[in-house]
């Protein structure tokens, strides 16, 4: 679900400026899933640029503070949703955490970082959803030590099909600041790519694991 309908626009418009997102419909990218994908995310970039990362952390700040504002921490998830959740953590007042991909091999073994202790809430700040499978792995990290995962809140989502079902089988909803579709919405009226490639993008979104001679997703 899209947090708000208007900076989502005016953030996807900022990804695509600062090259955070680039379409290429007729140049595909691979991913290391072995996907053929007609674009690429990065939005580690937005920490270049201080006035959009400020707007990010106020829109999830403002959303967490409005729905969820009983939680008890913010986690971020390793790497790249670190920064943003502690900016939400410090300007709520709220203690922060993040979760590693894995355990550690060394020192205490921890994959939760900060601590989110037995029956405490948290919302996890992530910065892009594809398949969603990250996210899910650190919902359950958290359900392993016994915390409540209040939502999932992103900077960008694909909205795959598989993501969604997910997060449903998780029964954590999943709240974005933007997504695919309104990113190639606003690509079009920018001038970032042709009307004629909008079938290209659209075919892509709606079976990217065989989007052109692709493996298949098993």
């Amino acid at each position: 679900m899209i947090i708000d309908n208007s900076f989502a626009r005016e953030l996807a418009a900022h990804l695509l400026n600062i090259n955070a997102v680039i379409l290429r419909p007729n140049a595909p990218f691979t991913w290391t899933s072995g996907w053929n994908s007609p674009i690429y995310c990065d939005n580690r970039l937005t920490l270049r640029h201080p006035e959009i990362r400020k707007q990010i952390a106020q829109h999830f700040t403002a959303f967490v503070k409005e729905k969820f504002a009983d939680t008890d921490v913010i986690t971020g998830t390793a790497t790249a949703g670190i920064p943003h959740a502690a900016w939400v953590a410090q300007s709520l007042d709220k203690p922060m955490a993040y979760v590693r991909a894995k355990a550690k091999s060394y020192g205490m073994g921890n994959q939760i970082e900060g601590g989110v202790n037995k029956g405490e809430s948290t919302v996890i700040i992530e910065d892009l959803i594809s398949t969603g499978g990250s996210a899910i792995s650190v919902v359950e990290a958290l359900h392993f030590v016994g915390a409540e995962v209040d939502a999932v809140c992103s900077i960008f989502t694909y909205g795959f099909d598989k993501a969604t079902s997910r997060f449903n089988e998780a029964d954590v909803p999943l709240y974005t600041l933007t997504d695919y579709k309104t990113l190639v919405d606003v690509a079009v009226e920018k001038g970032f790519i042709d009307n004629e490639d909008l079938e290209l993008l659209s075919s892509w979104r709606d079976h990217p694991a065989v989007w052109p001679n692709s493996p298949s997703d098993d």
